[in-house]
């Protein structure tokens, strides 16, 4: 299971065309994003390629069912 870092999403404006790596372990100092803290685990960051310049919101609690974007999961885990 991933660290949760937080619970809620990271909002972030991305610019379009530029490629985003998130991290998918929770352990990166960077977050969102990868920092190569998961070597040595089963995640792998999940690359994203911004469509369009923009504000997103990246996953925090890393349990999202679209990755690397907030799909609200995290309101369940507020909950417990």
């Amino acid at each position: 299971m991933p660290e949760i870092p937080q619970t809620a999403p990271f909002p972030v404006e991305v610019e379009a065309g530029k490629t985003y790596f998130w991290c998918a372990c929770g352990k990166s100092a960077r977050q969102p994003f990868c920092d190569g803290s998961h070597k040595g685990s089963d995640h792998t960051p999940v690359r994203y390629t911004a469509e369009a310049t923009r504000r997103v919101f990246f996953c925090g609690c890393k349990h999202t069912g679209k990755a690397p974007l907030c799909d609200g999961t995290h309101k369940q885990i507020d909950a417990g």
